[in-house]
C-alpha cells in the first residue's frame, strides 16, 4: 500500500513542469529524446532575430498630454474670478494651462474695474471716489479671496512661528493685528496711486488699472512653476504648484511686460518705459515676497498666490504714479 502512491507523485510532478528539466538536459546531450527539440530550437533560433517580438503594450508618449487653451481659460476665469464660467475640467492639465491664461484673467478684471471708475468720473464724482470704487472692484471680483489670503499670510510671517504653526494660523478664519495692518496700508496705496492716476485723466487710470491686473496674475503663473513646492498637500496651492515649466513662465512673464508697455504708447515714450518697468517692478517685489515665502513656509499656499497677486498689484500702481 505503501509503495503504490508513491511513484505516481514523482511522475505527476515532472509532468506538471516539463520546460525546468529540458533546459537542463541537453548539457549531458546523453539521452536521445531531448536532443530532437534541441535541433528544432536550433532551426527556430536563426529566425528570431530578423523578427525580434514586439510589445504588447504602445510606449508612453514623449510629452505629457496638454489640455486646450479654452479649458485653460475656463481654469484661469473660474478659480481667480467670480465671472460666470463653467469649467469642464480642474486636472493637472488643464491647470498647466489655465496658469498660463492667468494674465488674460487679471486684464479682464482690470478693465472691468477700470469702467467703474470711469462710469463715476462721467457721472460727476471726483478722482478718489473713482479710485476707491477701482480698488473695490478687484475685490468683488475675487470674493476678497486675494485680500485674505494677504492678511493670512502676513499673519502667518509676523507670527515669526516655525513652517508648520505658521501654516496653522494662516489656516485660521480669524484676521490677526498683523493682517489688519497689512491689508490698512495695502488698500490705501492702492487708493493713493489710483486717485492720482485719475487726477491726471480717465486713460492714465484706466491703464494702470489694468496694468496692475495683468502683472498681479502674471506674478500667479511665475509662482506656479516647477522647482517651486506646495507648502499643503491640499488647496488650491497644491493643485497649480509646479504645473509651468521654467520656459513658458518666462515667456508669459515678457509678453506682460510688452504688453503693459504697448498700452501706454497713446502717452508718449516715457510712459511706455514706465510701464514696462512697473510690470517688471511689480514681478520682482512678488518674486521676493515669495523667495521668503518659500523660506519660511516650505513652498506656496493659496494664501500666498492671494498675497502674491496683491503685492504685485500695489508694486505697479505705485510705480505708475513716479510720471
Amino acid at each position: 500500500m505503501d509503495t503504490t502512491p508513491e511513484p505516481p507523485q514523482p511522475r505527476s510532478q515532472p509532468s506538471a513542469r516539463p520546460p525546468e528539466p529540458e533546459p537542463e538536459r541537453p548539457e549531458g546531450s546523453e539521452p536521445s529524446a531531448p536532443s530532437a527539440p534541441s535541433e528544432g530550437a536550433e532551426q527556430q533560433q536563426p529566425d528570431r532575430p530578423e523578427h525580434p517580438p514586439r510589445p504588447d503594450y504602445d510606449p508612453p508618449p514623449a510629452h505629457a498630454p496638454r489640455a486646450p487653451w479654452g479649458d485653460g481659460v475656463r481654469f484661469a476665469f473660474g478659480t481667480l474670478t467670480v465671472l460666470p464660467v463653467r469649467g469642464t475640467r480642474w486636472d493637472r492639465e488643464a491647470a498647466h494651462a489655465g496658469m498660463l491664461c492667468a494674465p488674460l484673467a487679471g486684464l479682464a478684471v482690470g478693465l472691468c474695474a477700470a469702467a467703474v471708475g470711469g462710469v463715476l468720473l462721467f457721472l460727476g464724482g471726483g478722482p478718489l471716489l473713482a479710485a476707491v470704487a477701482t480698488a473695490a472692484i478687484p475685490a468683488v471680483l475675487t470674493r476678497g479671496l486675494h485680500l485674505d489670503g494677504l492678511a493670512d499670510t502676513a499673519d502667518g510671517l509676523g507670527s515669526g512661528k516655525p513652517a508648520e504653526d505658521a501654516l496653522r494660523i494662516m489656516k485660521r478664519s480669524d484676521i490677526g493685528p498683523f493682517g489688519v495692518i497689512t491689508l490698512l496700508f495695502v488698500l490705501l496705496g492702492q487708493v493713493a496711486a489710483l486717485a492720482e492716476l485719475y487726477g491726471q485723466d480717465w486713460a492714465h487710470g484706466a491703464v494702470g488699472a489694468a496694468v496692475a491686473g495683468v502683472a498681479a496674475r502674471c506674478a500667479l503663473t511665475l509662482a506656479a512653476r516647477v522647482g517651486v513646492p506646495a507648502a499643503r498637500p491640499e488647496g488650491l496651492g497644491a493643485a497649480v504648484a509646479g504645473s509651468v515649466p521654467w520656459r513658458s513662465a518666462g515667456v508669459v512673464a515678457a509678453v506682460t511686460v510688452v504688453g503693459c508697455a504697448v498700452a501706454a504708447v497713446p502717452f508718449g515714450p516715457y510712459a511706455v518705459v514706465l510701464n514696462a518697468f512697473a510690470a517688471l517692478a511689480a514681478l520682482a517685489a512678488a518674486e521676493l515676497l515669495l523667495h521668503h515665502c518659500h523660506r519660511r513656509l516650505g513652498g506656496v499656499t493659496g494664501d500666498v498666490f492671494g498675497a502674491l497677486a496683491e503685492t504685485a498689484a500695489t508694486t505697479a500702481l505705485v510705480i505708475l504714479t513716479f510720471g
